[in-house]
């Protein structure tokens, strides 16, 4: 089902307990309810939702958790949609996290899930959740790693993370992951133009989509092109994984089975030599330094003393009466007082 951004249950404030028995029954009006808590930024909301995620961590770490970019136009709903539903049909239970542009006013979700993903949507083992980015770095929603957890503690064995695929939002979805998937267009020549090697060295696996009809011939020069460009600029990695360039076609399901296939490969691999451990691991160490970057931001805007002077260092800066340097040094001066 989707859920909408203010859950299903009536009340908002519910207690610690009707939160748990809800995700343990798998109450998708529940999940959407403890999405929105855990995304709230009001003080006594963050303080029961991080006592609830603490008391869900032992239901958590059982998904497979792959993040899915590329640029608009790529196909990635349709892509979503029809992978999502073969993975239904095989028995999964599949979260979408779908992580929309914000508005600059309103902070809302712009592109529509509700109108994008409508088959899989109907189905009762799927949750669907659109999520807008806040303005947060990347495109990336600042809550999407709680949404995880939470997805995961409700039952969902598949969690896919769509971004919008604007830049730096393939590297925070990388972060968050468990394998990252890069969906491409077809062009071959211009395809490899068009990809920074700061992607390519993110991707366990890019494949190039709308692979159908007469765009097939062209899909698979791109593939070649791309392959190529791989084995120079990705060898086996650290995880012992060599990534890889497939075509794939959302509107007909080709090349979706191979997918999943290649991904349970990538997770047997990095589960028996220890790199998924390690990664996720690292994955909650760089959550931690994030939030904690975050903290001091804020706790420095709103000091007393620098609240008092940052109008007029601003100013300073803006007009060139004193450097950008000069202008963070008197700000940090004063948050140390």
């Amino acid at each position: 089902m989707i859920e909408e951004n203010g859950g299903l249950m009536g009340t908002r404030h519910l207690s610690i307990d009707d939160y748990l028995r809800g995700i343990r029954e798998r109450d998708s009006a529940a999940l959407g309810q403890v999405i929105t808590l855990v995304e709230s930024n009001r003080s006594d909301d963050r303080a029961q939702a991080q006592e609830l995620l603490t008391r869900l961590l032992p239901l958590t770490g059982g998904a497979r958790r792959i993040g899915i970019s590329g640029v608009p136009g790529v196909g990635k709903s349709t892509f979503i949609e029809t992978f999502g539903l073969r993975l239904v049909d095989a028995g999964h239970r599949v979260a979408v996290l779908a992580v929309d542009p914000s508005s600059s006013v309103s902070k809302g979700s712009i592109l529509g899930d509700k109108t994008r993903m409508e088959e899989l949507a109907s189905s009762d083992d799927t949750f669907i959740r659109p999520s807008p980015t806040g303005g947060s770095l990347g495109g990336v929603a600042r809550k999407t790693r709680e949404a995880i957890l939470v997805c995961e503690a409700a039952g969902y064995d598949v969690v896919l993370v769509e971004t919008v695929g604007v830049g730096q939002s393939e590297t925070a979805v990388a972060e968050m992951v468990d394998f990252f998937l890069l969906l491409s267009l077809t062009g071959a020549g211009d395809e490899l133009q068009g990809i920074k090697r700061g992607i390519l060295e993110l991707a366990d696996l890019i494949s190039i989509n709308k692979a159908d009809g007469d765009r097939l011939q062209a899909a698979e020069h791109a593939r070649a092109e791309l392959e190529r460009a791989l084995a120079i600029l990705r060898p086996k990695g650290d995880d012992g994984w060599t990534p890889r360039v497939v075509t794939s076609s959302g509107l007909t399901g080709d090349g979706l089975d191979d997918i999943w296939a290649i991904i349970g490969e990538h997770h047997a691999l990095l589960s028996a030599n220890g790199a998924l451990e390690r990664r996720r691991q690292r994955q909650l160490l760089d959550w931690m330094w994030s939030l904690v970057d975050e903290g001091l931001r804020s706790a420095v805007r709103e000091h007393p003393q620098v609240a008092e002077t940052l109008a007029d260092l601003e100013n300073d800066v803006l007009e060139g009466r004193m450097t950008p340097t000069a202008a963070a040094e008197n700000i940090l001066g004063s948050f140390r007082i």
